[in-house]
């Protein structure tokens, strides 16, 4: 049975501890996101390149249990959507994502190169509870301010992946960002989502506390070449 994740955040906290700290430390990187392809996956394969005798570990949490790691110096950094309510911590606005919507690949939506937001009314929307799936959920609201031009939300307790064998299931379409795209699942197409003629983006965010001694200035230094402000 797999641990807690309470047992596995102490497991990383008592390991992160004792490998010590400087450049030949250990990075701990919190995140609410696919690493299947995007801008996450390509700045952490970069930082391995330049910092090989770093161990980089990274978390997958809801972001209450990341923030609460994060304060208590259990993660360096964290890369995720949306605000994060944390007294004592920075933050660099990162990188934009399209948003996409996942479709089994019999939907009528799925011949088209671009589907709208209007498009969704009638359907069901699949989101997991996870992050970013109330970003997700707020900015469809925000695209169709009319309750009756939206489309039906069932929220699930359950992974991202396990959300997209749902959609091949025809339990519903779902919504994901960018970064998920490369997660290829036999029976579903991507489309992207647009607002008349432009394309619709969450953002991303690093958060980190002003204590922090380990290798985290270098990954921070990287994201700041990689995607200046």
């Amino acid at each position: 049975m797999a641990r807690s994740i309470l047992e596995q955040l102490d497991a990383l906290s008592t390991v992160t501890r004792a490998n010590g700290r400087g450049e030949a430390g250990r990075l701990a990187v919190g995140f609410c996101t696919s690493l299947s392809v995007g801008n996450l996956r390509a700045s952490l394969l970069e930082f391995r390149q330049q910092f090989p005798q770093v161990e980089v570990a990274t978390v997958e949490r809801r972001r209450t249990r990341l923030a609460t790691a994060l304060r208590n110096g259990v993660l360096d950094v964290l890369i995720v959507t949306g605000g994060i309510p944390l007294l004592s911590s920075n933050i660099k606005p990162l990188w934009s994502e399209r948003v996409f919507v996942v479709l089994p690949g019999e939907h009528q939506l799925a011949g088209r190169e671009i589907v709208y937001w209007t498009d969704l009314r009638g359907e069901t929307v699949i989101l997991s509870q996870y992050d970013p799936g109330r970003e997700i959920e707020d900015l469809l609201v925000s695209k169709l301010v009319s309750s009756k031009d939206r489309p039906k939300i069932e929220r699930h307790d359950i992974s991202h992946s396990v959300v997209k064998s749902l959609v091949t299931m025809k339990f519903g379409i779902s919504l994901v960002l960018e970064s998920d795209v490369g997660a290829n699942l036999w029976g579903i197409v991507y489309r992207e989502l647009q607002d008349g003629t432009e394309p619709s983006f969450l953002g991303y965010s690093a958060y980190w506390q002003d204590d922090n001694d380990n290798p985290l200035e270098r990954f921070l230094r990287l994201l700041s070449e990689r995607y200046p402000s």
